[in-house]
């Protein structure tokens, strides 16, 4: 004899969980299109340099999707407006703005990167919030 409440189960379970079997894949949300640098300027904080990096609606929104190639592509982009930005420690305060800034300030004017900045871990990066060694400069 046939047990109608297991094939009671049975047919709402698979009514369930079928769409989920063949539905189509979710697709990653797609990095937007470059270029996520609009210009770079250095500016002065007394007697410190500070590289201004403005990103671009692009870039923004890039900074929000977890993918390497867009960060590999926005510090490319830096290096070609500023080759002397290539520097210890301005990578590591690019790449923690480009991970953070959009989250913690959205629509920050610019992410500020300093040569004078000590280099630390990324611990250390995240906890003074990209700016480790002093504070943030006024502009």
């Amino acid at each position: 004899m046939i047990d109608l409440r297991f094939v009671a189960t049975a047919v709402a379970t698979a009514g369930v969980l079928a769409p989920l079997v063949f539905a189509p894949a979710a697709a990653a949300n797609p990095v937007p299109a470059p270029p996520y640098v609009d210009h770079v300027e250095w500016a002065k904080w007394g007697d410190l340099s500070s590289l201004r990096v403005y990103p671009t609606d692009s870039g923004r929104q890039a900074s929000l999707v977890a993918t390497t190639t867009g960060i590999d592509e926005a510090w490319s982009e830096v290096l070609t407006l500023s080759p002397d930005a290539d520097m210890p420690g301005m990578f590591d305060q690019f790449l923690c703005h480009w991970e953070f800034a959009e989250l913690g300030q959205p629509g920050k004017t610019s992410w500020n990167l300093e040569p004078w900045r000590p280099e630390v871990d990324d611990d250390m990066l995240v906890a003074t919030g990209c700016n480790p060694g002093g504070t943030e400069e006024p502009f």
